[in-house]
């Protein structure tokens, strides 16, 4: 009788690959036996429907398997019996892929609400079907000696699923019950525990919620901070005691149906609100109010449904949502394990809910927003990393890359065996606890993976911890170095996410965001570029303006809109003009002999090109965030809610743009753009208005110099990347003028567009030149 031999690699491990192909097996009378090693799932079948075995293998997988390639080879042994059997992992190089954290499926929700379920309200429930992968892995293969389980022992009950194929929790290595698995216990600041049992603990921490206290809850991940989003004085507080200004908190709800009464959820949200990724999904806010405090300023909610038993369990006792937001003071990691959220967050929370299954590896919560009708990720992390992504047709053969990635909103990225594995969101690497976390995640990848370097890849900019860090492992090995400009790596994330071959012809690559250092080292941000992989040509940009005070700039937006307006008119002139204009008595109320100085000698005031700033000129202009932003994007963000309720009726009056060719570089000069915002604040135009006309200009202006520049380089796709395409009104409205005018764009949607998808960027820029 012949046989074959089956290998099935992408993520088939820890999500009941095993079991379904030994039901799968019998089913079609078949012989042989699977197993778990380091590639993957290996299979050695023989029998009569070996064929029908093989056109069913990929059809119905378990809900979190990710199928990449399915390979066979003829066996001419004849079989060792006539069963099939289920056999140990084996060892072996390490290429096969790690789950992502699940959010908890239909079924372990049924036994957490089942009073007779000896899982009834247990937290820690879960099955090969959803919860903790990568967070509590330390190497693979991935069985229970190596994650955070291995130090609870099973008890009879469990040992006997664990070893029943024909259960959904075979194989499930980290299944427990309350009888031998972690446990759950909530303490004060004094680290007095408070009664124990694992409902008193749950009920409790609700009720201590609804009296309005700041509770730390330790999660899968790492620890939230949570209170009622309904009371004022506790998201006041919270916001106080993290040092996190104006940010708006994430809330979760108990379901979608308590979500809605503060939200408008459309169909594609709350698909993506109930996917096993469980992210933030950002949506409109309507309805009921819950505390400012949450969101101020924004009309909009990130907004996620409870992903863990604990969660569930806990919302099933509230009649609003709660804030959920990382346990750190703001831009530190947030805590992973119980002795450091004790000692951080002291003068932070009231009480501590806490476990004792440790957290291995630190993830923060995924952030999507749907946008020109997609889901599109703006943080990559828990429920996606560390899910690989396939590298187009062309990099199969390109030697492992590693990729640093950029300076804020850090993430890494590893390239080899055709495909990319980035790292979860890190953060900025300003930061020096974001450093540490950058170079334990580093070392633990390259463990997890197997991985060394033949390559690596990183920004231009000089300063940056990652480009440094880069450097130095690339001279210490003696590898080579390949830099990657900031936007040639943006534009090229988003070709590769779109599976553009490598020898794809060039695309009009339009990259919008903060700032990126230049080929020319000055400080880029508003480019249009002829991209391929290999290399990236500037053909315009925004106006380079400067930069007052350098960092204080991109601080204080008032500088900005300054500037802006010193290098277009005459100051006193404009001053004149416009002396009722309340922007300009701001302005001149500033120190403005001291820019000025600063401007005629060039003292810390580089020029840049940069859209961010563009976009915080203009919000200064019209008193959002004038004099300081909290947290980066906050005039952007500001300007975009200002603009979005006229948006749709001020279409016809998108204010006027040049093009400005006294240089070598094409730019877009705003000098006409400005003379129409100032007479429309003279005229006291309502500034929602306004913000909307400035949207409609901007999006015209890119809009029509990427058609004319991807005529003249003969393509009809234009590619938009940067954070700055993070703005739905701007996303949206750039995309429906390209498509008029017989352009494709496109835009990222499975990495963030920001700087988080940086790595993958880099990382495909140097497979081109290795291949």
């Amino acid at each position: 009788m012949s046989g074959k031999l089956i290998r099935v690699t992408g993520t088939v491990q820890g999500v009941g690959f095993r079991p379904y192909v030994w039901l799968l097996a019998r089913q079609y009378q078949l012989t042989g036996e699977v197993w778990n090693d380091a590639n993957g799932v290996g299979i050695r079948v023989w029998g009569e429907r070996i064929n029908e075995f093989l056109e069913q293998l990929p059809l119905q997988a378990p809900p979190l398997a990710v199928i990449t390639a399915i390979k066979t080879y003829p066996l001419r042994q004849p079989p060792t019996g006539n069963t099939f059997n289920i056999a140990a992992s084996r060892s072996g190089k390490i290429s096969t892929a790690i789950a992502a954290d699940a959010a908890t499926c239909p079924a372990c929700l049924a036994d957490i609400s089942d009073p007779n379920n000896r899982r009834y309200r247990y937290p820690f429930t879960n099955c090969t079907h959803c919860g903790p992968r990568l967070s509590i892995v330390r190497s693979i293969p991935y069985d229970r000696a190596n994650t955070a389980m291995a130090s609870f022992c099973m008890c009879p009950a469990c040992l006997a699923e664990y070893h029943n194929p024909a259960d959904r929790r075979f194989h499930a290595q980290a299944n427990a019950c309350p009888d031998c698995g972690p446990q759950l216990w909530l303490q004060d600041r004094h680290g007095n525990s408070l009664p124990t049992g694992v409902g008193d603990a749950i009920s409790e921490t609700a009720e201590l919620i609804q009296q309005g206290y700041i509770i730390a809850i330790k999660g899968i991940g790492g620890f939230h901070l949570a209170c009622d989003a309904g009371n004022p004085t506790a998201v006041l507080n919270l916001r106080n005691r993290k040092q996190r200004d104006g940010k708006p908190f994430a809330i979760m709800g108990r379901d979608l149906a308590m979500l809605k009464r503060y939200t408008h959820i459309d169909d594609n949200e709350q698909h993506a609100l109930n996917e096993t990724a469980a992210a933030i999904v950002i949506v409109a806010k309507q309805g009921q109010t819950l505390a400012e405090a949450v969101a101020p300023d924004d009309d909009k909610l990130g907004c996620l449904l409870p992903y863990t038993p604990l969660h569930q369990c806990l919302l099933q006792a509230l009649n609003t949502p709660i804030v959920l937001t990382s346990a750190n003071r703001s831009n530190e990691p947030q805590c992973i394990s119980n002795a450091d959220a004790c000692l951080r967050l002291t003068d932070i929370a009231d009480y501590w809910l806490l476990h004792d299954r440790e957290i291995i590896n630190r993830l923060d919560d995924s952030v999507l927003r749907v946008m020109a009708d997609k889901p599109r990720l703006l943080r990559r992390s828990r429920g996606y990393a560390p899910l690989p992504l396939q590298l187009p047709p062309g990099f199969d053969g390109t030697p492992p890359i590693l990729a640093m990635g950029g300076e804020l909103k850090n993430t890494f990225c590893l390239l080899q065996h055709g495909q990319a594995i980035l790292s979860p969101h890190i953060g900025d690497l300003e930061n020096p606890l974001a450093q540490q976390d950058y170079r334990n995640m580093l070392t633990l990848y390259q463990q997890l993976f197997d991985f060394q370097p033949q390559q690596i890849a990183v920004d231009l900019h000089p300063d940056y911890l990652s480009t440094q860090l880069g450097r130095q492992w690339a001279a210490q090995q003696g590898l080579p170095l390949i830099g990657v400009q900031h936007h040639h790596a943006h534009i090229a994330a988003c070709m590769a996410e779109h599976g553009l071959a490598m020898d794809h012809p060039p695309v009009l690559g339009v990259a919008m965001d903060g700032l990126g250092l230049g080929d020319d080292g000055s400080l880029w941000g508003g480019e249009f570029l002829k991209v391929d992989y290999r290399q990236s040509t500037r053909l315009a940009a925004f106006d380079a303006l400067p930069l007052i005070g350098g960092a204080q700039a991109m601080r204080q937006p008032w500088r900005n809109c300054y500037a802006h307006l010193k290098s277009y008119f005459d100051w006193q002139s404009l001053t004149k003009d416009y002396a009722d204009v309340e922007i300009i008595g701001f302005l001149n109320r500033q120190a403005l002999g001291v820019l000025d100085t600063m401007l005629e000698k060039s003292i810390n005031c580089p020029p840049s090109s940069s859209c961010g700033r563009w976009f915080d000129a203009f919000a200064a202009a019209l008193s959002l965030c004038r004099e300081t932003v909290s947290y980066e994007g906050q005039a952007a963000i500001q300007l975009e809610t200002l603009a979005s309720p006229c948006f749709a009726s001020q279409r016809e009056q998108a204010y006027p743009f040049d093009w400005s060719t006294a240089g070598v570089l094409p730019r877009l000069s705003w000098r006409s753009f400005w003379l129409a915002v100032l007479d429309d604040l003279q005229q006291n135009i309502p500034l929602s208005l306004i913000a909307a006309r400035i949207h409609h200009g901007l999006a015209r202006a890119i809009a029509e110099t990427a058609w004319l520049l991807a005529e003249q380089i003969n393509t009809d796709m234009v590619v938009l990347s940067g954070g700055v395409f993070q703005n739905r009104l701007l996303l949206e409205e750039v995309s429906r003028l390209l498509r008029a005018r017989g352009k494709t764009p496109l835009a990222p949607a499975l990495l963030p567009g920001n700087d988080g998808g940086l790595a993958f960027g880099q990382a495909v820029v140097a497979g081109r030149f290795a291949g």
